[in-house]
């Protein structure tokens, strides 16, 4: 694997830390002008997780790979 290889992996699990972060400390100052949106996808924590799901693809490429031998 080359570098750029290894750097599309890190995306994905750094968005889950950020989301899983800022669930438990909170959000501060920018996610509450996001909870004043009626949105179901306002907020940082839903932002971080959506992230985190969009770049998931290298993650998927990776175990497909491992799967198939």
């Amino acid at each position: 694997m080359s570098a750029a290889d290894w750097l599309s992996l890190a995306a994905a699990p750094t968005f889950a830390v950020m989301a899983l972060l800022t669930a438990v400390v909170g959000g501060g100052a920018p996610d509450m002008l996001c909870s004043q949106v009626t949105s179901p996808f306002a907020g940082m924590v839903t932002m971080y997780v959506l992230m985190s799901a969009f770049h998931s693809g290298p993650w998927l490429r990776l175990i497909a790979r491992r799967c198939s031998g």
